[in-house]
């Protein structure tokens, strides 16, 4: 076994809440991630869901050292993130880029594309002022956009093309690592198909390894080679894609397959939806034992007495659930 490229260990980002009227004291934090532990293997795609506010967009920014960690280690090939200096982290800039959700928020509107995807390569010296012309083109050409478009605006363009304006921007400078925050949430269905082709023949051609967030499995499952489901701030399921999409042993995950829709209508129609009853518990003050023991259709009163480890059942396949064997037998 080759030695992870990204490895992540028992990482938390917790961001303080401030209360009082006169005095402003700290009354509490809000645990968006609570100790993660992962590890993503070179040319891998690793998929990361859950429901919205389960800390995956707090996760990608803690990796990129876009907001601090509370505690634990970022590691990239050997590097420790979390206690380089500036400097250090931005060197480390080039090996590791981001893909944001919105397409509209993520482009600087008076920028013109040219100039946005040759910026970074400006900024890190990549190549003189005069070649980058080129390597604009030649970016553009990469995910499919013509270069003659490369002196207009990002309001010019369809919200898929200004998506492949910021994969070719993150593409500039040949990193190793691509983390895509939820790319497809904002954009049609069919043009939702077209961006997750391309990011599957990226990671072929250019051998990347690529973080891919998302809060729907099925489009999950057709990108990754292994899939890591998160709750409140902690991976309750990870393991191979196929194993945790056919076979998911966490109940919070079969919840999240069940709402998947089918194209069958007859099928769709005679399918049995788990509805999990109530809402998240607050980050600010989760749940004794395991976080997802009062929504849980199966917890006993043992699920509130510790936080269940993410422990292996068969192979690679990690589950956090003290009944996970004798439930799903």
């Amino acid at each position: 076994m080759t030695a992870p490229i990204l490895e992540l260990r028992d990482v938390r980002t917790h961001f303080p809440v401030r209360g009082g009227f006169l005095a402003r004291r700290d009354a509490g934090a809000v645990k968006a991630v609570d100790g993660v532990s992962l590890s993503l293997a070179r040319g891998e795609v690793l998929g990361l869901v859950g429901e919205s506010g389960c800390g995956k967009s707090t996760l990608a920014r803690t990796i990129m050292q876009l907001v601090p960690t509370t505690g634990g280690a970022v590691i990239l090939e050997g590097k420790n993130l979390t206690t380089g200096t500036d400097a250090e982290i931005e060197a480390v800039r080039r090996d590791l880029q981001m893909v944001f959700q919105d397409p509209y928020a993520s482009l600087n509107p008076r920028m013109t594309v040219h100039d946005t995807i040759a910026e970074p390569l400006l900024v890190h010296r990549v190549c003189a002022r005069a070649d980058t012309t080129a390597r604009v083109a030649e970016l553009m050409t990469l995910v499919g956009l013509a270069p003659r478009f490369m002196q207009k605006y990002p309001h010019e363009f369809s919200g898929g093309q200004r998506q492949r304006i910021a994969i070719a921007r993150a593409l500039a400078l040949n990193p190793k690592i691509i983390i895509a925050d939820e790319p497809v949430s904002a954009l049609d269905v069919s043009i939702q198909a077209q961006i997750l082709n391309l990011l599957a023949q990226l990671v072929r051609r250019m051998g990347l390894s690529l973080i891919f967030i998302a809060h729907d499995l099925s489009v999950v499952k057709h990108i990754s080679d292994r899939v890591a489901v998160m709750y409140l701030g902690k991976i309750v399921e990870l393991g191979p894609a196929s194993d945790v999409i056919e076979r998911p042993r966490h109940p919070y995950t079969r919840a999240l397959i069940s709402a998947i829709p089918t194209p069958n209508p007859g099928r769709e129609r005679t399918r049995k939806r788990i509805v999990l009853p109530g809402d998240p518990p607050s980050p600010i003050n989760p749940p004794r034992g395991c976080a997802f023991h009062p929504r849980c259709p199966h917890a006993q009163e043992r699920c509130q007495a510790a936080v269940p480890p993410l422990e292996k059942l068969e192979g690679s396949h990690e589950v956090a659930c003290i009944r996970a064997e004798e439930i799903w037998q």
